[in-house]
């Protein structure tokens, strides 16, 4: 295979001879960098460097000095991420390749790197660094989101402590002090997502509030109302009374909360009786206070204790409302009385039952104000001492007032006392953001007709046109998208996009892209006035896919070639809020899908399980992380951990271990570069003639071939997992051990060359270790972020790979065998093997001083063997003898072996019978089950062990 080669040399590897590059005076000074172009430009706002100057005019290619004895992660992150961004080098120009395309979900421009963002953002960059290493035009697309909500609070706040306030400014200037508030402090977590090691394009960097994306906004809010897929309807929202704004689901948190169950006495109207000769139904709520809008009460159609009454009046205690009695199947026999209260303007399944039974939303009664207090009811029937009463408070004196009119049914607890309620553990609805209760409540809103929307989506799903990984999701996607409710979309909030809506006086809409055109919509001399509410953030970010490249400009460049995306990585938390919605608005707006593979990650959790939170104080900081073992390890960490389907335990001592793994490295590379071994000048594997050259390529190819295959498949862990496997493994304890002391010409080329491959496959996991010993190594014409993936040309060779096989399984059974039975691990053996077969004969033969060496195998004798006590050590088809007489003492040996073996089989089995003890497992701390099964698996391998070493007494 040829290569492919630049001025005359070979664009992967290292260059032959030559001088000092002129970006090369940066690591003379101390090996900094320094940042800055000498075109004089902003990093921010030039062109991609075209691929000859990434290749050649801003090398690194000075003679390497020689690598520090310590590896120290935090300088070499900061020097190769800034001569990374420095140089261009996340967006080459490559108009000829293959493109591939990503964005990344936008993170909130009020927000700081946490655990999710690092898991989320590393498996992105994983597969944006593996693809431009296979040459692609890989672009990852990079922005914020405005985060309407979180980003008003902040700007808020830090005017309370000013003893400002928001409502003190016009609309125009406190949307200035937002303005300003993020040209100060917006750009927190980019800066930290450039600490992982983020390889995107920042020269393009979005805002979902810049105005090309407001233009892409406002565009889809008219063309989807005037196609009849935006309304503006009164429906129940999500009301949060502190930040007075409707919000999403997403956007509420449930928590438990201590509460009661109340029993009321709800007398029947007009003289009617129940068949028992009851005057009366029984309602129960958790809410008390709502009673003061009750519109119903439904029970179910087949209960027979109510079926004389369907129809009949109720008349409200408090109120003296007449209210229906209605069948409906939302009312549970079996479920407290059967009956329930039903107030459809402050209860989402109320709403449904008060629809079917007839009521219109704009008659729904509406009992709360803005702030979730106490108003009068269209009908006027609630009582003035009621009105203004913050809604808990009303709950109280609401509860006090039907007790004292006899129409409370006490609980009697277990010991006979009487309580008001019975006590309840509720799931209760907190805003996320305001950390009030949120309150169901009847307001007009805008509505997307998702339902319409939803069905391209699904048909791309079902037939493949957008693959879902892992595929278990779909069933949830299609459960959800199939019965899917209208989207409300209005935020009543001053920052974001402000809805293009202008209504005159008697209540007409005008939808315009602008208020000249809604001027011309309404007519000469109508007096307009605009919506004040803004759209949901998610309604913008919908449009992530494809206004990010350009649109609406259909002829924007970058749409055309990069629109479908290849890839979407993404939480499954926002499936529907987030992934879904792109799917509708890119089906719907660009005919296509937004992408062609939907990746859903699960969520990280802390080591016992729980979910992460700060009132648990169980949150990890990806930073301090970062700080202590190193983006590399912490990257790493998160893709061997990340298996398809399950969520990922925080463990830190495997982030320990995995920067452990980069020491390893480091030392692999110090070892070969003192020993003339450097970087490689060939694409393609060096020739070998030794079966130790040989195998290793062969092993290299294997890995590669495992790799792809996990990357195809997205199996981070797999991937993870093969390379960590080959560089710690196979070349740091095998190969390098192998060729210790035998440093020719052809070992030192393949040894050079197999580093090299190692540190390609690793860069898209541990990207910084890898560049700097990549430079290292050799002087190189290009920096490792833009080399070439590994094409060996080179194949399995079965029968150098049988041969060292044959040799490792010799070496570490006897190093086993020498640990199980107290051996010294250098004291040199002699070993007899009766009857070899010519293949073991001649691996024997031509591998007798690695043997001595590595296996401290002074001779194999090809005779019977003495009789005796002796170890039994396999190889291969080989079963190699050592007497053992005079090595150890056998009796005492023994003796010690199986006293240890009985305690071990002892405390197995004490586990393994708590472990099957349901009371236990339910019951006990998740730790401590987890620590029984840590234990139980210990014992259970040591006795194994143990069983083992007595057998090869004999």
């Amino acid at each position: 295979m040829s290569e492919i080669r630049r001025s005359g040399k070979p664009w992967y590897g290292c260059a032959t001879k030559g001088g000092v590059s002129p970006a090369h005076d940066h690591l003379l000074q101390d090996r900094r960098l320094q940042a800055g172009r000498r075109d004089g430009k902003a990093p921010g706002m030039t062109d991609a460097i075209p691929q000859e100057t990434a290749q050649n005019a801003e090398t690194l290619a000075e003679t390497p000095e020689a690598l520090a004895k310590t590896f120290e992660p935090a300088a070499i992150e900061a020097k190769w991420y800034d001569h990374w961004e420095t140089n261009g080098r996340f967006r080459p120009e490559r108009p000829e390749a293959v493109p591939f395309t990503i964005v990344n979900p936008p993170p909130n421009v009020t927000g700081s790197l946490h655990i999710g963002h690092a898991l989320d953002n590393t498996l992105q960059d994983v597969v944006i660094r593996y693809e431009r290493l296979r040459g692609k035009d890989a672009l990852w697309v990079v922005g914020t989101d405005h985060a309407g909500i979180a980003t008003q609070m902040v700007v808020e706040r830090q005017m309370e402590a000013q003893q400002d306030k928001r409502t003190n400014y016009s609309r125009e200037d406190f949307v200035a002090k937002v303005w300003e508030w993020k040209a100060q402090s917006g750009g927190t977590i980019t800066r930290q997502l450039r600490r992982l090691g983020c390889s995107m394009d920042w020269s393009r960097e979005q805002f979902t509030m810049d105005p090309h994306f407001t233009r892409g906004v406002v565009k889809v809010f008219v063309d989807l109302y005037n196609e009849g897929l935006i309304y503006r309807d009164k429906r129940l929202v999500n009301w949060d009374p502190r930040l007075k704004t409707a919000i999403s689901d997403l956007e509420v948190e449930t928590r438990e909360v201590k509460g009661g169950f109340w029993h009321f006495r709800y007398p029947l109207a007009d003289g009617v009786l129940r068949e028992d000769g009851l005057d009366y139904i029984e309602v129960a709520t958790t809410r008390p206070e709502t009673m003061l809008a009750d519109m119903a009460v439904a029970v179910h159609p087949e209960d027979p204790r109510y079926k004389s009454v369907i129809g009949a009046f109720i008349e409200q205690p408090l109120t003296g409302r007449r209210i229906r009695i209605v069948a409906d199947e939302h009312a549970d026999p079996e479920l407290g009385s059967g009956a329930v209260k039903i107030t459809p303007g402050h209860d989402f399944n109320d709403f449904e039952v008060g629809k079917r039974a007839g009521i219109k939303p704009a008659e729904m009664f509406n009992m709360f104000d803005a702030e979730a207090q106490v108003i009068q009811t269209a009908d006027g029937l609630v009582p003035e001492e009621y009105l203004g009463l913050d809604r808990f408070d009303a709950r109280t004196k609401i509860v006090a007032a039907m007790k004292d009119g006899g129409f409370l049914f006490p609980h009697v607890d277990k010991d006979g006392v009487e309580h008001d309620a019975e006590p309840r553990t509720i799931q209760t609805p907190f805003g996320d953001r305001g950390g009030v209760v949120i309150e169901p409540w009847l307001t007009d809103q805008w509505y997307v007709d998702a339902e319409t929307l939803a069905k391209a989506p699904i048909e791309a799903v079902r037939s493949g046109a957008i693959e879902i990984v892992p595929k278990s999701w779909e069933k949830t996607y299609f459960n959800w998208m199939e019965n899917i409710q209208p989207w409300c979309v209005s935020r009543q909030l001053w920052w974001g996009h402000r809805i293009p809506a202008w209504y005159d006086d008697k209540g007409g809409i005008y939808v315009a892209e602008t208020e000249e055109e809604a001027q011309a919509l309404a007519g000469e001399g109508v007096v307009l006035s605009r919506d004040e509410d803004v759209l949901d953030t998610w309604f913008s970010s919908a449009l992530w896919p494809f206004a990010t490249l350009g649109w609406p400009d259909e002829d924007a460049p970058l749409l055309a070639r990069h629109y479908p995306n290849d890839l979407l990585v993404s939480g499954f938390d926002i499936l529907f809020f987030w992934c879904a919605r792109m799917a509708m608005q890119g089906l719907h707006f660009m005919k296509e899908v937004p992408w062609r593979r939907l990746y859903l990650h699960g969520l990280v959790r802390a080591a016992d399980g729980q979910k992460m939170s700060k009132s648990k104080g169980n949150v990890v900081d990806p930073l301090g992380l970062i700080d202590k073992y190193g983006a590399d390890a912490l990257r790493f960490f998160m893709c061997a951990m990340e298996s398809q389907g399950r969520d990922v335990k925080m463990d830190e001592r495997r982030v320990e271990g995995y920067r452990n793994f980069a020491t390893k490295l480091w030392n692999a590379a110090r070892f070969c570069q003192s020993n003339g071994i450097g970087a490689s000048s060939s694409l393609a594997a060096p020739v070998a003639t030794s079966a130790v050259n040989r195998w290793i390529i062969g092993e290299v190819v294997e890995t590669l071939a495992t790799l792809d295959q996990a990357m195809t498949d997205l199996r981070f862990d797999a991937a993870a997992q093969a390379v960590y496997r080959f560089a710690w493994d196979t070349f740091c304890d095998w190969y390098i051990e192998f060729i210790k002391g035998n440093f020719d010409a052809e070992t030192k080329a393949v040894a050079g060359w197999v580093l090299d491959q190692i540190l390609v496959m690793l860069h898209p996991f541990m990207p910084f270790v890898t560049e700097e010993l990549w430079h290292a190594l050799g002087e190189r014409e290009t920096d490792l972020i833009l080399a070439r993936w590994p094409e060996p040309g080179a194949a399995v060779d079965a029968g150098a790979k049988a041969e060292v096989e044959w040799l490792i399984a010799l070496v570490s059974g006897f190093r086993t065998a020498k640990n199980e039975l107290g051996i010294a691990p250098g004291a040199k053996l002699e070993a007899w093997l009766p009857e070899p077969s010519e293949a073991t004969r001649a691996i024997i033969a031509a591998n007798g001083p690695a043997i001595d060496r590595l296996a401290r195998l002074s001779a194999i004798h090809l005779t019977p063997a003495p009789q005796g006590a002796a170890m039994q050590v396999g190889a291969g088809d080989a079963m190699l003898i050592v007497p053992l007489e005079g090595l150890i003492d056998i009796a005492a040996e023994k003796a010690r072996l199986e006293k240890a073996l009985a305690t071990s089989e002892k405390e197995a089995k004490a586990l393994a019978g708590r472990l099957s003890n349901p009371s236990f497992v339910e019951r006990a701390k998740p730790e401590a089950v987890e620590k029984a099964r840590a234990d139980h698996a210990h014992h259970t391998a040591e006795a194994e062990r143990l069983s083992a070493a007595l057998k090869r007494l004999g």
